[in-house]
């Protein structure tokens, strides 16, 4: 039976052990989608995250994908354009159950406006990055990245620690919702900032957000004592980033981190400019698209402009993934640019050792497997830090969303090995039921974004796309269980192509089996790939894991 979900009343958690497919396969990817509406912001509209990303094009075509997914054999794919399911195909058990081109526009018409259009005609739909591809498991999906990245701020500048701190950053959505609980894990004072007073108090009923302030000299009272007093917490604060963090920079307050990560990458169903209630911008996306990009923009401008004087003034500010950047310089901010990306300036030695987001979620909807999976990593890999900090962490401090799951950053083989195990779990009746075992798109081979994932790499390659290609290619090789590719819509039209995949532990020989090839061949890519852009760290773990690398010449 399914289990009910305060937020979300009418979609509720699916679990239990009865299934309404063919086999664990077809329904834990069945699980799956339904988990994505249960935690997404809008799921009447189907919008998981990030404004516009969506589980399926329309409820037709969600309801065909339903039925497909209920009634296919194990033998047939399930072929998905842009949300919607056009084939049913014969194709053999060891084929992918479903395969998936979300958003993909032919280069020179990968623009915004034409993607809106595209999408007023109901002819396309964007899957975001986990959206789309129903791997998305709420705030805590990307919650360790924002963790770790302010872990390795507090080791380049602040002695380890960010303890007596203040983080100052806006977007309290699908994505910025993780910030303020990885602010206070990370042991800082942390202001959050949004335009949306729901999705303040949505934060806060599910423990990411501890307080919300009722103005900004309340707020910043907060964040001083807090700071004075080395205590680790979070403030929420009602209002628009292109306000507050301009009138913070002219009190001559000074954060030690500044970041954001506000819908900045959609001028029109995204961000919101200042001086605009949600209600007037909700009443010019249809009919006033061309006023809203002006005014979003010009409210970036004068937002990242505030960002950059609290550079100038020594605050360690990043853009964390939102494309702020981009619409700050065609809005005429020329250095905006100077403001780093947080791949580049923290996370590239991880990701050129293929080790970034892996995730697991239990589709049996039971706690106890989670906590089980919890020990077993504890058990397989002692000696790495990263994992196990974060695992002690995430059980004291992270609530379940939706369907219980687990994010950790392993790398090539860690990923193998535990899905392996959990599937010899599964076997042997340790846990209530499957695992779905997926990684975020921001993984090593799996996205081309030249402002995010592949900025300023090392051989100059950032706009290539051929490796979430080819990574696509090779997991249905490796007989992944769905395998997509995703490009960019709305205002990230044009700018990245990403690759996703996921995988069901049933405790099969055939499961095994899978998890075995689609696993280690998706990691041994991604090592690849920044070892043909020249990084030390890849040709390392090459040499010490023996991935099957060509050096020509």
């Amino acid at each position: 039976m399914p289990k009910p979900n305060p937020r979300h009343p009418n979609y509720p958690i699916p679990s239990g052990p009865v299934l309404r497919a063919k086999g664990w396969r077809q329904e834990g990817l069945l699980r799956l989608l339904e988990n994505v509406l249960s935690v997404g912001e809008d799921p009447d509209n189907l919008i998981v995250y990030a404004a516009l990303g969506k589980a399926a094009r329309n409820w037709a075509a969600h309801r065909a994908i339903v039925k497909a997914l209920s009634e296919m054999e194990e033998d047939q794919t399930l072929v998905i354009q842009s949300g919607k399911p056009v084939g049913l195909l014969k194709t053999h058990a060891k084929a992918p159950l479903v395969i998936m081109a979300n958003c993909n526009i032919v280069g020179q018409w990968a623009k915004a406006e034409v993607f809106y259009e595209l999408q007023r005609k109901g002819l396309i739909c964007w899957g975001g990055l986990t959206a789309g591809a129903w791997q998305y498991i709420g705030s805590q999906g990307v919650i360790q990245g924002t963790y770790e990245i302010f872990m390795r701020i507090a080791e380049k500048r602040f002695g380890g620690s960010l303890a007596g701190r203040f983080i100052l950053t806006a977007g309290l959505g699908g994505m910025g919702g993780a910030q303020p609980l990885a602010g206070r894990m990370a042991g800082a004072a942390i202001l959050c900032v949004d335009i949306d007073p729901a999705r303040a108090a949505a934060r806060k009923a599910v423990g990411y957000l501890e307080h919300i302030a009722p103005d900004l000299d309340t707020a910043l009272a907060m964040i001083d004592a807090a700071v004075k007093e080395k205590r680790a917490t979070s403030i929420g604060l009602v209002g628009n980033a292109a306000e507050v963090y301009p009138e913070i920079a002219r009190r001559g307050i000074v954060p030690d981190i500044v970041t954001d990560q506000t819908s900045a990458h959609d001028l029109v169903y995204g961000y919101v400019p200042k001086g605009m209630s949600l209600d007037q911008v909700k009443g010019l996306r249809d009919d006033g698209q061309g006023q809203l990009m002006v005014a979003s923009r010009a409210s970036i401008v004068e937002h990242v402009s505030a960002m950059l004087e609290f550079q100038k003034r020594g605050s360690e500010v990043f853009d964390n993934g939102n494309l702020i950047r981009t619409q700050a310089r065609e809005g005429g901010v020329a250095d905006a640019f100077d403001i780093p990306i947080f791949t580049e300036a923290y996370l590239r030695p991880l990701f050129a050792r293929a080790i970034g987001p892996f995730r697991w979620m239990a589709l049996s909807g039971e706690e106890s497997d989670i906590a089980r999976i919890d020990d077993l990593v504890l058990e397989m890999f002692p000696d790495n830090s990263i994992v196990t900090n974060w695992i002690r962490l995430a059980r004291e401090n992270i609530p379940f969303e939706g369907l219980p799951a687990r994010i950790a950053w392993l790398g090539h083989g860690e990923r193998t090995a535990l899905a392996l195990a959990v599937n010899t779990l599964v076997a042997a009746g340790e846990l209530k039921g499957p695992i779905a075992f997926s990684r975020d798109h921001l993984d090593a081979g799996a996205m081309a974004h030249p402002n995010i994932m592949t900025e300023r790499m090392k051989d100059g390659s950032d706009a290539i796309a051929d490796w979430p290609l080819l990574d696509a290619m090779l997991l249905c090789s490796s007989m992944a269980d769905l395998v997509v590719v995703h490009s960019g819509g709305g205002g990230y039209a044009g700018y990245m192509t990403s690759c996703g995949v996921t995988l069901v532990a049933d405790g099969t020989d055939g499961g095994a089996e899978r998890l075995e090839h689609a696993l280690t061949n998706d990691t041994s890519l991604g090592v690849i790939r920044y070892a043909d852009a020249g990084y030390d760290e890849s040709f390392d773990e090459i040499k010490r894991k023996g991935i099957g690398h060509i050096a020509p010449g």
